[in-house]
């Protein structure tokens, strides 16, 4: 198999690359085991201060990999998900993203657990869970720290799509900026974080994972657990299962109104 997930270190900053544009970046098992182990070897990195996740293709990441989600194949989606997002949540080095491209469901929990995420102004978002019949419950518990309560309930239930302001008005991103400054606005960030002491950085990120976190890593843990089995729930139920399909054959699923009948978005 092709590495889906690259890394590289370079003037204290390891870059972890998504390279899986034939299917946007979807969160398929072998890119999640991927991106985990280069995290893991770029805390272990003493080259390495920062840590910037970074994508190629168009699309940063459009979430979960629906087609192994029809297939039947979740277990190492289902394992290593909400892994992924604690390991980021928690990582001892700060963890830039930098978006060129848009981020879907999954992929916005991912920009929420990174301590600081770029965006260039074309980049979109959305939750788009509940549009396929299913819910946006792992990732409930990075995103909602991060967002006003009134922001989150419209754009969790709607599935709307938003732009990078407003992402970067309500908390989610730190930054939008034009697509020709992208590259510097993440060079800029990587290079205030490198002017951190080492161990300050370790503690200053711990400090604030424990503030952003009710009663601490071992309730994350909890939640993302509890947060799971609900998932696994409705991907696996009648409603999950014709949202999927619906999406594949780009066609509204059944539940959606005949007036209102118009393909996905």
């Amino acid at each position: 198999m092709n590495e889906l997930v690259h890394r590289r270190t370079d003037h204290g900053v390891a870059t972890i690359t998504l390279d899986s544009p034939a299917n946007r970046n979807a969160l398929s098992a072998q890119l999640l085991r991927e991106l985990r182990e280069h995290l893991t070897q770029s805390v272990h990195d003493d080259a390495a201060r920062v840590i910037v996740l970074d994508h190629t293709g168009p699309v940063f990441c459009a979430g979960m990999d629906l087609k192994e989600a029809r297939s039947g194949v979740t277990g190492g989606q289902a394992a290593h998900f909400p892994a992924l997002l604690q390991q980021l949540w928690s990582s001892p080095k700060p963890v830039v993203a930098k978006l060129a491209g848009p981020a879907r469901a999954g992929g916005i929990g991912i920009v929420a657990a990174c301590d600081i995420a770029v965006a260039a102004e074309s980049v979109t978002f959305a939750f788009s869970e509940v549009r396929i019949g299913v819910v946006p419950a792992m990732i409930s518990v990075t995103v909602l720290p991060r967002l006003d309560p009134r922001q989150a309930h419209e754009l969790f239930l709607t599935g709307e799509t938003f732009d990078a302001h407003r992402a970067a008005r309500i908390g989610l991103i730190n930054s939008a900026v034009p697509a020709d400054r992208l590259d510097d606005e993440v060079t800029r960030y990587a290079d205030m974080l490198a002017l951190g002491g080492p161990n300050a950085l370790i503690a200053t990120k711990a400090l604030l994972a424990e503030r952003h976190t009710v009663n601490g890593a071992a309730a994350m843990h909890d939640d993302f657990e509890r947060m799971r089995r609900l998932s696994e729930e409705h991907f696996a139920s009648d409603e999950g299962r014709e949202g999927m399909r619906a999406f594949a054959e780009k066609r509204p699923p059944r539940w959606v109104p005949q007036a209102m009948n118009r393909p996905p978005t």
